[in-house]
């Protein structure tokens, strides 16, 4: 058995290609035991692809990678009983019923979870004699989690795991990864959204062109990002030439001055500051601090930047 120090995931300098086109490049990250990390990126950024290496489906063309502190290629058969895999897409039979899927995936496992447990929790009830391939997408999805879940997995890989679920079964999938990670269960998740990555997520790494933009918690990341708005109330009419050499500022209405950009502690207060020196009368405040979706934008428009430690 791996003791409990070793990472759930490590990459370190991974490299995958495809022809001449690369679309992982030199991607390293970590993973601890018991955490969520999501990763973040656009289509073709190389999510996928280092999530094929990390399952052991793909070896990649440089770099090593230890999963549960095992070889994923060399040492396959023997880690992926401790693995939940769920897929974007495929995998199963499409012609079995859901029923018979969960349950013959539970019988591959030593101690299986509970089927018709996951089959309630899950909202697959009325479906459970229903062939996979006549599944609604979200159906597929959810029953797709179910298969990833019943054989009691250490660390859960999932591709977009909500995509295509109403709400209702998007907040019961939330609550299933919560309550993996409260068992002390590691789980690597893609998506796209953000609100998403920003709920559940304990680590994120965004990726932008099969290189990594940036990792940290949400929280360091949205920090790092800083305040993008500032509303200042102040005396109507403040001549705003000194401070719009410095930074975006308009006076939205008379008395109300809005200024914007990427707000450190230090451009804050050069712009408190800026008031002050003008004698300027002040009398209410606000700000906004960037989002992490707010983030993710502004890191996969731009060059690649690592914000905070690799997890």
């Amino acid at each position: 058995m791996v003791g409990g120090d070793v990472a759930a995931v490590e990459v370190r300098d991974v490299v995958v290609r495809y022809g001449d086109t690369t679309a992982v490049d030199g991607v390293s990250l970590s993973a601890p035991r018991g955490r969520v990390l999501a990763l973040l990126g656009h289509n073709g950024a190389g999510k996928t692809s280092l999530l094929q290496v990390c399952e052991g489906f793909r070896k990649p063309d440089a770099g090593t990678v230890r999963i549960l502190g095992m070889d994923p290629v060399a040492e396959h058969d023997a880690l992926m009983p401790r693995l939940g895999i769920m897929l974007q897409s495929g995998g199963v039979y499409p012609w079995a019923a859901a029923g018979e899927i969960l349950r013959l995936f539970a019988s591959f496992a030593a101690n299986p979870l509970d089927t018709g447990m996951l089959i309630d929790r899950l909202g697959l009830r009325k479906v459970e004699k229903t062939r996979f391939r006549r599944l609604s997408g979200g159906e597929q999805q959810r029953l797709s989690l179910a298969v990833a879940l019943v054989g009691r997995p250490e660390l859960v890989f999932l591709d977009e795991p909500t995509a295509g679920m109403d709400t209702e079964a998007r907040h019961t999938t939330w609550q299933l990864i919560e309550e993996l990670r409260a068992d002390g269960v590691s789980v690597l998740l893609t998506t796209h959204l953000l609100d998403e990555a920003e709920r559940l997520a304990d680590d994120v790494v965004i990726m932008r062109s099969g290189q990594v933009a940036a990792t940290g918690t949400p929280a360091e990341l949205t920090a790092a990002a800083g305040i993008d708005l500032l509303e200042v109330r102040a005396d109507p009419g403040l001549d705003l030439t000194g401070l719009k050499a410095r930074h975006e500022v308009a006076e939205s209405s008379p008395g109300e001055y809005a200024i914007t950009g990427a707000l450190d502690t230090r451009a804050l207060a050069d712009v408190l500051g800026w008031f002050a020196g003008v004698d300027a009368h002040v009398t209410a405040l606000s700000s906004r601090r960037r989002t992490l979706e707010d983030v993710y934008l502004s890191l996969t428009r731009q060059t690649t930047t690592t914000v905070g430690a690799a997890k």
